[in-house]
């Protein structure tokens, strides 16, 4: 049976494509991104959060660690993840709730069941499910079958894709998707590699492939000041794109809203180089793309 991992699927969304949404998110993703606001999802197996914040140093969750995999370091509990089978003892007997395990492994049933359960508020609304993540199409065999599922109960669908994949994936989910968010982050391929951690060349071709045989793309573009907040950067993407079929263009302003999750997985954030682009620095971006003919949206967090 197919199974894949998911850290969340979060309900009410309603910024990942029309009406009141349900996003899947699946761990694993081909990029890196400083800014990324999920980065929980970048590997494709489980992780452990820790709040040192809530922690209060009862020593609970050694005590109940069936490997041992727990111990005092300073004033932190430290998991080591080499013994850690993610058993979720620790999680249980955290009172303070200083622990989290994210990622789960599911089947395409049992999304199926919580999804469907809104079926009333997607019909109300013109809303439906959403595949994000991570990069939902690195687990292009659940992902084609969970949607082809959800077309065959009448359900809108959308897929939130980074471009990073063979072609081959977007080629087998398109059928079944009614929406691409297709995220482009930066046209140079020098800075894409050196915020992203890859290539765009693919991300690019993939883009222009999918325009050929989908009709429905909205573009997502991350906005961040000391990365791309720049006019010009709007109209090297606006050239890039320009004779694609593009139906929107969405504007994603740069927040540093997911500081804290970078901190419980115990790894940096580069906030020192990414900044809140200004309102006017937006508006005359917003203008630039309206300009050209383009539906566009301004977003907050990306």
């Amino acid at each position: 049976m197919l199974n894949a991992m998911i850290f969340n699927i979060q309900k009410f969304s309603l910024h990942d494509g029309p009406g009141i949404r349900t996003t899947v998110f699946f761990k694993g993703c081909p990029l890196t991104c400083l800014w990324c606001h999920n980065p929980e999802s970048q590997n494709t197996r489980q992780d452990m959060l820790y709040d040192r914040e809530k922690c209060v140093m009862c020593g609970m969750c050694a005590k109940v660690c069936p490997q041992q995999a727990i111990s005092v370091v300073g004033n932190s509990m430290v998991t080591d993840l080499t013994k850690c089978d993610f058993c979720g003892e620790c999680v249980i007997y955290c009172i303070p709730g200083a622990r989290e395990i994210a990622g789960r492994t599911y089947t395409v049933p049992e999304v199926l069941d919580q999804v469907l359960r809104d079926r009333a508020f997607y019909e109300e609304s013109g809303g439906g499910v959403t595949l994000s993540g991570g990069e939902p199409l690195v687990h292009v065999d659940f992902a084609e079958e969970l949607l082809r599922r959800l077309k065959e109960e009448g359900i809108h669908t959308a897929v939130d894709t980074s471009g990073a994949v063979p072609f081959e994936s977007l080629q087998r989910v398109a059928k079944y998707t009614d929406l691409f968010l297709y995220d482009l982050k930066l046209v140079d391929e020098e800075k894409h590699r050196e915020f992203t951690g890859g290539s765009n060349q693919e991300i690019v071709e993939n883009l222009r492939k999918l325009t050929e045989i989908h009709d429905t793309i909205y573009l997502r573009i991350p906005i961040i000041e000391g990365v791309n907040a720049e006019e010009s950067f709007i109209e090297e993407t606006l050239s890039l794109v320009d004779g694609l079929r593009i139906e929107e263009v969405h504007l994603l302003s740069y927040h540093s809203i997911a500081q804290h999750k970078y901190k419980k997985l115990g790894r940096d954030y580069a906030d020192e180089r990414m900044q809140v682009p200004s309102p006017e620095m937006m508006h005359r971006l917003r203008t630039m793309v309206a300009e050209k003919g383009y539906k566009v949206k301004k977003e907050g967090p990306v």
